[in-house]
């Protein structure tokens, strides 16, 4: 029996700063104790350890079986040793020698304390691998240790005995950083090395930009507005797209702030990095349009098969919409997914596409976009059943439709196929007039371009080329008004 209470007061207190739990403390104890008897008896020792809290004592029993012929000095005992203590030992029962701490040499004590320090050090990594392994994404902050070969070595704030570093891909090269800076950074991965876990903290990657947002915009944290893509080139530019389950909630609004404020703490933290907030979208097109904000696309189309989009934009908005060296068609692309193939008006004309897409009048554009459900189109009962029927449910749906086609549907009599007929060249008469009217002729060219006859006096000749442009008479009733002016 031995007091050791200035041994066990000695390891509860390296214990306590490695947040070490009174059992844990126990049982680095008894591990340590037991490397040292090894190092006394051998390799095979069967020690019986008990430590008394109250006191600190402890108590050490060696273990050994008695047997006739020795093999294994460090778990057996010859029968006549064991006699020598006690006659009435028989081959097979086991001793108990107790060991106190005198015994132990300066090899011994070595062994204990390699064996704690080790175990201490053990467990540390432990903890580390399993506190960080399920926080990765998360903003970690710190303090910056040095700066060692390009890379930043940062002491966590939540374990300071952590390794954790900023390799040199994973910094801003704006950002300039000195021993004793406050830093943050987003948490990458959790690399494992020789001497344990090393904690990769990254401020280049799109995590870290998220991880801010989630920070300063209470909606992001508590999962209103949800940000599904990410897209960013460090030091220059970023992309986010947000979506809202709260229809109330604007989310990009929501990240904004009052008066930008809370974009604007992510910015600072970023050193002045551009940060552009488009809504999400399930349809690729209309979040390719989106997504290469702030440039005004004019026509998208998409290629579901190759997952290209082919996003055309007038003249004055292409450089916008490339960015400097391409930097804003490039993370829209990353932010969507596919592929886009940027184009101008000017070079998509020439490809032979439809020019109509540009410098054309809004009305125009409506008038070619524009669509309707059947059921606001006034037919009858019937005729809009034998349409429905036929999987049809919009204006643009029968617009192409010709008469031989609308007799073939079931249900559709020749009533009905006349007031489909009807509505279709009711609603497309003004597009027609459109594209068959003829341009406007001038005053001027009218004067210069009509053939003057002889039969008319000048007074006659100047009504006649004023009445043209004015009431844009077709040809026939031009003809007519000739034939009556000559007439008179």
């Amino acid at each position: 029996m031995t007091n050791a209470g200035q041994i066990v007061a000695a390891i509860r207190e390296m214990a306590a700063t490695k947040n070490l739990s009174p059992e844990e403390m126990n049982d680095l104890i008894k591990d340590g104790i037991t490397a040292g008897l090894q190092r006394i008896f051998g390799p095979n020792v069967r020690p019986e350890i008990e430590i008394d809290e109250a006191s600190g004592e402890i108590e050490m029993v060696v273990l050994k079986r008695v047997v006739e012929e020795v093999e294994d000095s460090s778990a057996e005992i010859s029968l006549e040793k064991a006699q020598w203590d006690d006659p009435t030992f028989e081959v097979g029962d086991v001793m108990e020698i107790p060991v106190d701490f005198s015994e132990f040499g300066w090899n011994a004590v070595t062994a204990v304390k390699q064996r704690i320090i080790q175990l201490v050090r053990e467990g540390e990594r432990e903890r580390i691998r399993d506190e960080f392994l399920d926080r990765v994404g998360e903003l970690l902050s710190g303090e910056v240790q040095q700066n060692e070969r390009g890379k930043i070595v940062v002491m966590l704030n939540l374990a300071r005995d952590a390794d954790a570093i900023i390799p040199w891909k994973d910094q801003n090269p704006r950002e300039r950083f000195r021993q004793g800076d406050p830093i943050r950074a987003v948490l990458k991965k959790v690399d494992e090395t020789p001497k344990g876990p090393r904690l990769i903290l990254s401020r280049a990657d799109p995590l870290f930009v998220e991880s801010l947002f989630k920070l300063e915009v209470p909606e992001i944290y508590q999962g209103i507005v949800e940000i599904k893509a990410r897209a960013r080139e460090v030091g220059g530019r970023t992309k986010i797209a947000v979506s809202s389950r709260d229809e109330s909630i604007d989310p990009v609004g929501a990240c904004v702030g009052l008066k930008g404020s809370r974009v604007q703490a992510v910015v600072s933290e970023l050193g002045g990095e551009r940060i552009d907030i488009v809504p999400w979208h399930p349809d690729p097109e209309i979040f390719a349009r989106r997504s290469l904000a702030p440039a005004r696309v004019s026509k998208v189309i998409s290629d579901p098969e190759r997952m290209v989009i082919t996003a055309i934009v007038d003249e004055d908005q292409l450089s916008l919409a490339i960015g400097r060296n391409g930097q804003n068609v490039r993370l829209a692309s990353q932010l969507i997914g596919w592929q886009i193939d940027l184009y101008g008006s000017r070079e998509w004309m020439e490809r032979g596409a439809d020019a109509a897409l540009f410098g054309g009048s809004s009305e125009d554009e409506s008038l070619e976009t524009s669509d309707f459900p059947l059921e606001e189109l006034g037919f009858e009962t019937d005729t809009l059943a034998a349409l429905s029927a036929a999987g049809y449910s919009t204006f643009l749906e029968i617009i192409d439709l010709d008469r031989p086609d609308l007799e073939k549907l079931e249900g559709l009599d020749d009533a009905g196929v006349d007031e489909v007929m009807g509505t279709i060249e009711e609603l497309t008469v003004e597009e027609e007039i459109v594209e068959e009217a003829p341009e406007p002729v001038s005053a001027e060219e009218s004067e210069g371009e009509a053939p003057v006859d002889s039969e008319f006096d000048e007074a006659e000749q100047e009504e006649l080329a004023v009445k043209v442009p004015s009431e844009e008479a077709s040809e026939s009733d031009e003809e007519d008004g000739v034939e009556e002016k000559s007439g008179g």
